[in-house]
């Protein structure tokens, strides 16, 4: 009998231990994030700065113990900024358990990948993706965007549009889902002020020569152009628009187009382009304050827009993980819906109905600051003034 009684504490205690080490194990599960992004195509220049914020969020989250007790790890693949090779490389990443994805560059990788969310039971964090269509029509329970849509770029630019002489628009805008979404919408403020659209050119992603795009602007009649271009395009078109005397005879403005990193590589010829400022490291907030100088400290150099929203992505990210009090995914996307989170503009939140994050967005133009060229704010329009109207049909 006594040695019944033995057997049975002796077995009890194995099973509070394993129980105890189970739990253990549980919460020293690692934070795996998948970061497929654009390391070799059009956007690499853009690739680049998406890794170099998300090293910076992980490394500065294990300084500090991690994310709740989870350690931070991250893992990347080329995405070449292809929306097939896009899905490919986030499944890979999936399957290699780095569920929670993050950092696609164009619009048609995040929306070739957010329909397969629930079967790879992952989510999905957008940092630049801006096609509408992402938390609008075609928006699914795990994908969530931090970043401004291009219908909050649109109600940013029309009071600035409003203000402006020029009557004759013209609009070059890269022909993938957020070129077309963003010059649809440009378009369409330009023809509620009462203005005219004279040319409406669509160019392919990657081309070397934009001289007939150039050209067709030139001649026909437009005292604007809108521009929707980034990364070795943004920078081709305005070495190009300069060669051929374009940025001398029209006003230019744009979004994506002038970014810190496309003005540090174009150098004069950026200046005085107007445009749209998503993130800016001379916003004056404490977070940013903060964040800015530690960045600073690091890479010598201030954050640029894309840095400076996809650490954004990351820090929304990791306190849904700690709202969570888990690394899986399922958990953490019902942390991330309707959740509000400190960010560098403040504390924002993610709104439930198409989980889309509500934020201000600011316009300016390019200008030295301290001698060095800059895109600087000038225009601060409030998250409540460009906060797009809810067109998301989310399955529950």
């Amino acid at each position: 009998m006594s040695n019944s009684v033995g057997y049975l504490k002796a077995t009890a205690g194995a099973i509070v231990m394993a129980g105890f080490m189970a739990g253990t194990a549980h919460a020293a599960d690692p934070l795996k994030i998948g970061v497929p992004t654009d390391l070799s195509g059009t956007y690499a220049t853009l690739g680049e700065e998406v890794m170099r914020a998300v090293r910076f969020a992980v490394e500065e989250a294990n300084a500090q113990g991690g994310v709740a007790g989870h350690k931070v790890e991250f893992k990347s693949y080329d995405t070449e900024a292809k929306p097939d090779l896009a899905r490919r490389q986030s499944e890979k990443l999936v399957s290699e358990g780095y569920t929670i994805l993050t950092g696609l560059i164009a619009s048609g990788e995040g929306l070739a990948i957010a329909p397969q969310m629930e079967r790879w039971g992952s989510i999905y964090v957008s940092t630049i993706n801006k096609a509408d269509e992402l938390t609008g029509t075609q928006c699914v329970p795990r994908v969530f965007r931090v970043n401004t849509q291009s219908a909050m770029d649109a109600a940013t630019v029309k009071p600035w549009l409003a203000q402006r002489s020029e009557k004759k628009w013209a609009v070059v805008a890269a022909d993938i889902a957020w070129g077309r979404g963003s010059g649809k919408l440009f378009n369409e403020a330009v023809k509620a002020l009462g203005k005219e659209t004279v040319a409406d050119l669509y160019t392919p992603a990657n081309i070397n020569d934009f001289a007939p795009y150039i050209e067709q602007v030139k001649k026909s009649g437009a005292e604007g152009v809108w521009v929707v271009l980034a990364g070795r395009d943004a920078v081709n078109f305005a070495q190009q628009a300069k060669q051929f005397g374009l940025t001398e005879k029209v006003t230019v403005a744009g979004v994506s187009f002038t970014t810190d990193g496309t003005v540090k590589t174009l150098g004069d010829a950026a200046k005085g382009i107007f445009g749209i400022i998503n993130y800016s490291s001379t916003l004056d907030t404490p977070q940013n304050k903060a964040f800015t100088k530690d960045w600073v400290a690091k890479y010598k150099t201030p954050p640029t827009n894309f840095e400076g929203e996809t650490y954004v992505g990351m820090q929304v990210i990791f306190q849904a993980v700690k709202a969570a009090k888990s690394v899986k995914a399922d958990d953490v996307a019902k942390a991330l819906s309707g959740g509000e989170f400190d960010t560098v503009f403040g504390k924002l939140k993610i709104r439930a109905e198409d989980h889309q994050l509500l934020k201000p967005n600011y316009f300016g133009v390019v200008e030295p600051v301290d001698g060095v060229l800059r895109p600087v704010v000038k225009t601060t329009v409030s998250a409540a003034d460009v906060a797009p109207a809810v067109t998301c049909k989310m399955a529950k």
